[in-house]
């Protein structure tokens, strides 16, 4: 298992323990599967796939493990026109804050460590295990603030 995949496969476990799940062998080798996949893979790809690293793992149990990690919130499914469900590891929590252009659709990230705070205080007295969070800032760009009189008044 690379670095890469280390980090997410103990936040999986973390989730697992924590809805009193055991950590399988076959759920673990599913995740890692995924992780080190360069595309977005079906639930079908993925079962292959486990098989060809050598793991013995049901269709019924990578479904089960994909819906998990989508619960988790460690992986996106994304449904295709091709019928099927696909899945992709979520991006990272530190890319989470954006800025988004309403005129030319633009957007660039900004790292949220000073939020991480805020966000963690917030959640506490609400009584809430906060999981992932995400910021979108919406405006104008440096770029079409140029070309907008009224962006200085705004």
């Amino acid at each position: 298992m690379t670095t890469e995949t280390q980090a997410p496969i103990e936040r999986f476990r973390r989730f697992l323990a924590g809805h009193g799940l055991p950590a399988t062998r076959q759920r673990l080798a599913v995740a890692a599967t995924l992780w080190a996949s360069p595309d977005r893979p079906s639930a079908e790809d993925l079962a292959r796939r486990v098989a060809a690293r050598g793991s013995r793992v049901g269709l019924a149990t990578v479904y089960r493990t994909l819906d998990l990690l989508v619960q988790s919130g460690l992986v996106h499914e994304r449904v295709t026109g091709e019928g099927f469900r696909r899945f992709e590891p979520a991006a990272p929590v530190e890319a989470s804050a954006r800025c988004v252009c309403t005129s030319c659709g633009v957007v660039s990230t900004f790292p949220d460590t000073r939020l991480e705070p805020v966000v963690a205080i917030g959640a506490a007295e609400a009584g809430f295990r906060p999981q992932r969070h995400r910021l979108d800032v919406y405006g104008l760009c440096q770029a079409c603030q140029q070309f907008d009189p009224l962006a200085a008044v705004r």
